[in-house]
């Protein structure tokens, strides 16, 4: 093969062939270019926790490759894990972009080297993600709560806060659901402030005066499963106040919800997930 990439001749008949193939060197499909619908959504395999009980759980996300469209995808041939399924509760409402870390499926102490498999198809076309023990992908619940960042490292003393949802009032499709995260934590780390310029008018001089936006503990919702979305009244995470973040979530089909709230300091979160069924 050396041979041939140092001969003229063989230079001259590939360029040739280029010349006359102009479609492969202009490829349709640019993946820098950004879809606000029209994509499909990706399962991804996260790793594997390590269980107390000898057994081990095995954690998936996703990507949906939409930067605006939300996918409903219900259990079955579209949406399904095996060995076990099709249902093992595995997200049926896909947000934009990626979101990990989204479910776990528990697996036995004598797994093995089985695969575990979720299969997503939408837009016409399927995708796969393969949940496998394998060493290399296992990882600790502080990854999780960190989002991926392990550094300042296990001696951090800031522990992730608690959240807990209070009990759940009457809901209807005329009647939003008022609902209340129950949040605790340490007070680690300290909120940080971060000054915020305000917009400067043409011809005139910038300002010292600027306010000031607080980062602390807050509260983010986000709609796992459902068979239509979910409008929170608050789309940017809520500041907690005397220990509760409170929202309203609107409906506008019947159906069995579920929906997931994050507390956050800024460092470490924590999850916790609350089923509605809208009568």
């Amino acid at each position: 093969m050396s041979q041939l990439i140092r001969s003229p001749i063989w230079v001259l008949v590939g360029v040739a062939a280029l010349a006359q193939t102009p479609e492969i060197l202009s490829p349709t499909y640019n993946p820098q270019t950004k879809f606000s619908s029209g994509q499909d959504v990706v399962p991804t395999y996260e790793g594997w926790l390590r269980n107390k009980d000898g057994s081990f759980t095995m954690v998936f996300g996703y990507l949906n490759r939409n930067y605006k469209e939300e996918l409903v995808i219900p259990p079955g041939p579209d949406n399904n894990v095996e060995p076990g399924g099709p249902d093992q509760g595995q997200p049926t409402f896909f947000a934009p972009r990626r979101q990990p870390w989204m479910y776990r499926v528990k697996v036995p102490a004598d797994w093995g080297q089985k695969e575990l498999v979720w299969t997503l198809t939408s837009h016409g076309r399927t995708e796969k993600a393969y949940g496998q023990l394998i060493m290399e992908q296992e990882i600790i619940e502080r990854l999780i709560t960190s989002h991926g960042n392990l550094s300042p490292g296990l001696d951090d003393p800031n522990q992730p806060p608690a959240i807990s949802i209070a009990p759940l009032g009457t809901v209807s499709l005329a009647s939003p659901l008022s609902l209340t995260a129950l949040v605790t934590d340490d007070g680690l780390p300290k909120p940080r402030v971060q000054k915020v310029r305000p917009a400067v008018e043409p011809g005139k001089a910038q300002t010292n005066s600027a306010p000031v936006r607080r980062f602390g503990l807050a509260v983010t919702w986000l709609e796992l499963r459902g068979p239509a979305k979910v409008t929170f009244d608050n789309t940017e995470p809520i500041v907690v106040q005397d220990g509760k973040a409170v929202t309203t979530a609107h409906f506008t089909q019947a159906g069995t919800y579920v929906l997931r709230a994050t507390a956050n300091d800024g460092a470490l979160s924590t999850s916790t997930v609350v089923t509605v069924t809208v009568p």
